[in-house]
């Protein structure tokens, strides 16, 4: 519906580093109408999700604002999605007010931990969590920091990195991830293999005690962090209490304990449920848990 050539939107000197035959769009009127006429079609079709891939890193600033905009313009409330990481933490406030989500690091894979010195593709699970520790201002309802997919259970036909296989992640491993995603406020997109799920990546995934936690909860934030301890702590909704999520990073078992006076909960004893075994485990003015190497436990301490 315009006098434009794709020529006069194309920047051709913007090719995608991984996709030499991609452009990028053009800060101009042709861009803007491209990605009008763009939208329009979405909206014409129902669609309510858009991943917008090779934009965030290197950040292609005017053209997300072209894009957000486009959504604005095609009359149909989209969310958007922003790839690859890691997002520039100097471009956060413009990552939140054009976009619901933006990948914070490089693709996520199955892997604990990699020397300091290794590229940055692909990302690994220990480093998650002074990202998202980093990026933490910026979650908050409608704006999703993106720790990016869950690479749980069978890794196959066609991973995208490495061979077919089952996740490299251990049990305690995988459940950490889940309890790091939900509490820090990043989406819950997984990367499996549906037809050859297992009992135990089923569970965890569909775990709803966790997953009100990653959908509910407010004012998410890290309490400690320390090299090898990690606490995070956010508010139930409704006044309900307060979750309460306890991480060994270490490579051997430790005990880790929140006390109430450490988390600000003003309460004296507080009934506690533990959300991964989904049970009450009693009156307490803390929480604690001898966890293996890279476990978790994930808690809510019940307002009287």
């Amino acid at each position: 519906h315009s006098h434009f050539h794709a020529a006069d939107a194309a920047d051709t000197t913007d090719t995608c580093a991984w996709n030499s035959d991609t452009y990028g769009v053009r800060n101009n009127k042709a861009g803007q109408a491209w990605y009008d006429s763009l939208f329009r079609q979405y909206a014409s079709w129902g669609v309510d999700l858009v991943k917008v891939d090779c934009i965030s890193s290197p950040w292609h600033g005017d053209e997300i604002a072209m894009i957000h905009r486009a959504i604005q313009h095609s009359g149909r409330p989209m969310l958007l999605s922003l790839s690859p990481g890691p997002t520039p933490l100097a471009d956060a406030s413009a990552a939140a007010a054009n976009a619901e989500m933006w990948r914070i690091s490089d693709d996520m894979w199955d892997l604990w931990s990699k020397p300091a010195s290794a590229p940055q593709f692909p990302q690994a699970l220990r480093n998650q969590f002074a990202l998202l520790a980093a990026w933490n201002p910026w979650a908050a309802a409608g704006h999703c920091p993106d720790a990016d997919m869950l690479p749980f259970g069978y890794l196959g036909p066609h991973p995208g990195w490495g061979e077919p296989r089952q996740s490299r992640l251990t049990h305690d491993e995988v459940r950490t991830m889940m309890t790091l995603w939900s509490i820090a406020h990043s989406p819950l997109f997984i990367g499996t293999n549906l037809l050859r799920m297992d009992a135990f990546t089923e569970n965890t995934l569909t775990n709803p005690e966790v997953i009100s936690v990653d959908q509910f909860a407010q004012n998410s934030h890290p309490v400690v962090q320390t090299a090898d301890t990690v606490v995070w702590m956010a508010e139930a909704p409704e006044h309900a209490g307060d979750y309460i999520a306890l991480f060994n990073l270490s490579d051997k078992p430790q005990t880790v304990t929140a006390t109430w006076q450490q988390l600000g909960i003003v309460y004296g004893k507080c009934p506690v449920r533990d959300l991964w075994e989904r049970k009450e485990i009693g009156y307490n003015t803390e929480v604690s848990a001898k966890l293996a190497q890279h476990a978790s436990a994930l808690y809510l301490a019940q307002h009287p």
